[in-house]
């Protein structure tokens, strides 16, 4: 699993207005914390969603629950490899 802590978005994670039928999502968990004064966001990877063929839901796959009950779905963007 991933954690990323940030003040937005995980890192290296792309934002779009729409979402494709054919890409997977993955799944975070968010925590708000503070640190020096400064509000903060911790995201931890729990799974991913992968679209039904009709484009009409997700089959989603959790390694982990988060506490709030609230799940993130984000567009999936594979890292780059080093050259």
């Amino acid at each position: 699993m991933n954690t990323n802590t940030t003040n937005g978005s995980p890192q290296g994670t792309k934002t779009s207005s729409s979402t494709e039928a054919t890409e997977r999502m993955d799944a975070f968990t968010v925590r708000e914390y503070e640190a020096s004064g400064e509000k903060r966001r911790e995201w931890t990877r729990i799974g991913v969603a992968f679209p039904h063929k009709d484009g009409k839901g997700f089959n989603v796959i959790l390694q982990a629950l988060p506490v709030d009950g609230r799940i993130e779905l984000r567009l999936h963007e594979a890292k780059e490899k080093d050259a």
